[in-house]
């Protein structure tokens, strides 16, 4: 663990040139209750939306959400989804993207219809060219990779079989990098793993292995004979199989073959699993990790993406917990990381027609007062959600020198109370946004605040819940404590 913190913290200045298929991926979720009465077909009741860079793109997005800077360089149409892609890219100040457009072609979308209640993928509908880019536009593409090849540590091919990545395009590109000394990972999608020849890692999957080298590839040994074979196709160092279920394995051309067992957690969307693999396993590489730390981080990041919906991404703090000892996972479950967790931990509560309570706070150095605080919330409701102010937030609030303790300790402190159920952090200056999101039935704060000043009033009571204020426990503070010499400073 102290080698994977030492790697997280240079992961900022790492940079992942990436490389390949664009894609819209545009989710629909909704309810089915009833058959259309003009056809045999189900009828989707649609609760909301959600439209995100897939494909390739969604590797650039990975490799944001861990932290690290990534270049991207990729093809779009001249169509409302290029317009929306790229705005979509303009959102993400880590990714700085080369797009080439080809009015020729409409830039690929794909909308997937999906049952809420059974988790289930009911239908998709494509917008796509699948050819190879036009010359002009081939050139235009890898003219622009070229040229960011140089301010990046590793590059990602990720292959789609979307048009970009054209036979001349992939040689040029691994070629270029071998010569600046850039490892190169493949993420293939042509069976003919000779066209990604001189690349330092393929990443197939287990069924793309075995069509590949026409070889059943399901037991240890197998996927080692084949891989091995893969590699003398590829002229790689190493090949990495995704093996869905039962976890990954890594066979390199110098040392024994690694296998490491999947996660034990409840599958939701296996969306773009495989690009969160690939993109952890680059930054873990651009930072500086062996093929072994590499392959563990891949492999517990691909444990939470399947956890989520839709094409997801796995954050550093979420990479590190998925990887702490067992001991640590009860109290690391009850941090959530990212929008799409919560919005479905709060789904479930709701169904099971829990009373959902939420208060707020710095929480620097933990005190009898806290401790108050949080065992009233709590007995004022069935579930607590604690939202926590980012280290960003309390430097702001409370000035240089504060937090005592980073986000992440104050959240583990806080994850051990029996009291708390939830804790999500927030990086504004109040939880306006947070309790908008969470619409608790009980909103709580301690009694120096007058009931005027708490922030989010105005919207629990408006949808019929209740401000409770809490009595705070004399002569403790964090500030006091601190004004003590109590932090030990």
């Amino acid at each position: 663990m102290q080698e994977f913190d030492t790697l997280s913290a240079g992961i900022a200045d790492c940079t992942v040139l990436c490389i390949g298929d664009l894609m819209l991926d545009d989710f629909v979720y909704g309810e089915v209750s009833r058959i259309s009465p003009e056809a045999p077909a189900p009828v989707i009741a649609v609760n909301r939306s959600e439209i995100v860079i897939g494909g390739a793109g969604n590797v650039a997005r990975n490799v944001a959400a861990l932290g690290a800077r990534c270049l991207f360089v990729g093809m779009i149409g001249a169509d409302e989804a290029a317009h929306t892609m790229t705005a979509a890219f303009v959102r993400e100040p880590r990714i700085e993207a080369m797009l080439v457009a080809d009015a020729t072609r409409p830039t690929t979308r794909k909308v997937r219809f999906v049952s809420e209640h059974f988790s289930t993928h009911m239908l998709r509908a494509d917008w796509e060219f699948a050819q190879p880019a036009a010359v002009d536009v081939e050139q235009k593409l890898i003219d622009a990779a070229l040229s960011a090849l140089p301010r990046a540590d590793v590059v990602v091919l990720s292959d789609y079989a979307k048009g970009v990545l054209t036979p001349r395009f992939i040689a040029e590109v691994i070629e270029a990098a071998r010569d600046l000394g850039k490892p190169v990972i493949v993420d293939p999608k042509n069976l003919d793993f000779s066209l990604y020849r001189g690349a330092t890692l393929l990443t197939p999957n287990r069924k793309e292995l075995g069509e590949a080298t026409r070889r059943h590839a399901v037991t240890d040994m197998e996927i080692v004979e084949a891989a091995e074979e893969a590699m003398v196709m590829a002229a790689s160092e190493a090949v990495l199989v995704t093996r869905s279920e039962n976890g990954m394995s890594l066979v390199c051309r110098d040392s024994e073959a690694l296998h490491v067992p999947a996660y034990a957690v409840k599958v939701r969307d296996v969306s773009g699993a495989g690009d969160t693999v690939v993109a952890v396993f680059a930054v873990m590489l651009a930072a500086g990790a062996d093929w072994a730390l590499a392959l563990r981080a891949a492999n517990a990041a691909a444990a939470v993406v399947v956890g989520k919906r839709g094409t997801a991404t796995a954050s550093l703090a979420e990479l590190r917990a998925r990887i702490l000892p067992h001991a640590s996972l009860a109290a690391e479950e009850k941090i959530v990381l990212s929008a799409q967790d919560l919005h479905e931990r709060l789904v479930v509560w709701r169904r099971q027609g829990l009373r959902i309570g939420f208060t707020n706070g710095c929480f620097d150095l933990l005190h009898p007062g806290h401790v108050k605080v949080l065992t009233r919330a709590r007995a004022a409701c069935d579930r607590l959600v604690v939202g926590l102010n980012s280290d960003a937030s309390v430097r702001r609030l409370k000035g240089d020198g504060r937090p005592v303790q980073d986000e992440r300790a104050r959240a583990q402190v806080l994850a051990a109370l029996e009291a708390v159920d939830l804790i999500t952090l927030f990086d504004e200056d109040t939880p306006l946004r947070l309790i908008e999101e969470v619409r608790p039935q009980v909103l709580v704060k301690g009694g120096d605040y007058g009931r005027d000043q708490v922030v989010g009033r105005e919207v629990v009571e408006a949808a019929g819940g209740e401000v409770l204020l809490i009595d705070l426990v004399p002569g403790h503070s964090t500030t006091a404590i601190i004004a003590r010499g109590g932090a030990g400073s």
